[in-house]
């Protein structure tokens, strides 16, 4: 049987960070029409809501458990959705922010369910990034911006330019190389802070960042050294925010080559 007119297919759309005020026309509408949704979202608020508009909404939130190995829990969110593809259904994984922004399981569905055969794609949603833009003042094409994993850049040795914007997504978990802990504590923020500092002096000033999750709620926005982070109360979901530390460096090379082709289409 030709699998792409069995029924069964896979979307995975994002709704934004703040509940209500991010989703699009697009993935509401998917979210009513499916079969069947799963939910990756932030609380049971948001549940509660996605429920409103869909009589099958499952969440996925069961799968996480504490000391459980976060890969094994991504494999059985994959393996639920794509066993109600498989069906037949329509499905919709919903996940907050966008979802394909830090979220492994929507991606590997997404690519097993094209290589079963099945119709899959992702919808876009506005991410945690696109609210700090906003809430922060930033505009990433002013001096650049660099994002990592906090933990994927303190364990490799990743280049950074320190006259960019550096965002590390992820900071409660920084150090950690289990992928089973829920947050890791003031010495690994000190093994972060070792590594920043080969780039940033102690006193430089970054930013704990988390967005509005609730409309009611606004932005929480802490400043302080870097040598403070470790002691800082460090929330699950704040993000790491550094600024420019440095002035852009012109190279003086491509900066005359580029005048002599101006001048060049000038005398032209």
């Amino acid at each position: 049987m030709n699998k792409a007119s069995s029924g069964g297919s896979l979307v995975c759309v994002g709704i934004g960070i703040t509940l209500g005020a991010h989703i699009s026309p697009l993935a509401r509408s998917h979210i009513e029409q499916a079969d069947v949704i799963f939910m990756g979202v932030s609380d049971g608020v948001v549940e509660l809501w996605l429920k409103g508009m869909n009589k099958d909404a499952r969440s996925l939130q069961p799968y996480y458990q504490e000391g459980k190995s976060r890969v094994e829990t991504y494999q059985e969110m994959v393996a639920a959705m794509l066993a109600e593809v498989r069906a037949g259904k329509r499905v919709c994984g919903v996940f907050y922010g966008h979802p394909g922004v830090f979220a492994w399981a929507p991606h590997k569905a997404i690519e097993v369910a094209r290589s079963e055969g099945y119709p899959a794609h992702m919808e876009p949603g506005i991410s945690s990034a696109d609210c700090l833009y906003a809430d922060l003042g930033i505009d990433p094409g002013s001096h650049g911006c660099q994002y990592f994993a906090t933990s994927q850049f303190m364990i490799y040795r990743r280049q950074i330019d320190p006259s960019a914007w550096l965002i590390l997504w992820q900071v409660g978990l920084a150090g950690d190389n289990t992928n089973r802990r829920v947050a890791t504590g003031p010495a690994y923020r000190q093994v972060l802070v070792d590594v920043l500092a080969r780039h940033y002096p102690l006193k430089h000033e970054v930013i704990l960042y988390q967005a509005a999750t609730l409309p009611i709620q606004s932005p929480h926005i802490r400043r302080l050294a870097l040598a403070a982070l470790p002691g800082a109360d460090i929330k699950a979901l704040d993000t790491l925010v550094v600024p420019p530390a440095s002035e852009l460096q012109v190279d003086a090379d491509v900066l005359k080559r580029l005048d002599a082709l101006d001048r060049n289409e000038v005398d032209g």
